[in-house]
């Protein structure tokens, strides 16, 4: 089934995946987590805490939980996975700016679908697939993610981008790694 999301839907889950970075006009430079920063910094402040990432976090999935019953069903996980993949194409969203030779389909290790790397070949594009993504954040391991399992998992979710160990993300937290 093919879904049409608002531009809020697109805006929102451009951020939702690994670390991206935006190219600005002016300047031609790849500005690491400008992208996500804009996304996510809910009052603008420059950085986003823990409190910001759970309320967008929250509304992210009540965006995609098209039936409003709480919890993610198979076609709903679909749909985030057909959104991802038609922003890919389009040039948008996590992945979009990957450096050359490591274009979906080709990163040894984490490729699917049809992809020409040392993944396993069984999705669409770079990502892991929805259903796979989500199954971290299944605490009473009963198959589905509700709403408030989602939620709950924004602590391990904000902890892999929070790099700097000074409890925000910001900027600072993207681009590659620096030892500490």
């Amino acid at each position: 089934m093919t879904r049409v999301l608002p531009l809020t839907a697109t805006l929102a889950l451009l951020a939702t995946g690994p670390a991206f970075a935006q190219t600005t006009p002016e300047t031609a430079q790849v500005v690491p987590g400008q992208e996500f920063m804009t996304q996510w910094d809910l009052d603008s402040d420059g950085k986003v805490t823990l409190d910001e990432a759970r309320t967008h976090r929250a509304d992210l999935f009540a965006m995609f939980d098209s039936d409003g019953n709480g919890q993610f069903t198979p076609d709903e996980l679909k749909g985030i996975d057909e959104f991802k993949a038609a922003q890919l194409e389009a040039g948008m969203g996590p992945g979009h700016q990957r450096p050359e030779g490591m274009q979906p389909g080709s990163g040894p290790g984490r490729t699917m679908g049809q992809g020409r790397g040392m993944g396993g070949g069984q999705g669409a594009g770079f990502f892991a697939s929805a259903e796979d993504q989500m199954r971290r954040f299944d605490s009473n391991g009963d198959g589905t993610i509700t709403q408030a399992e989602f939620v709950a998992g924004t602590d391990q979710w904000f902890a892999m981008r929070e790099r700097t160990g000074d409890g925000v993300v910001t900027t600072a937290d993207f681009g590659p790694r620096r030892k500490f």
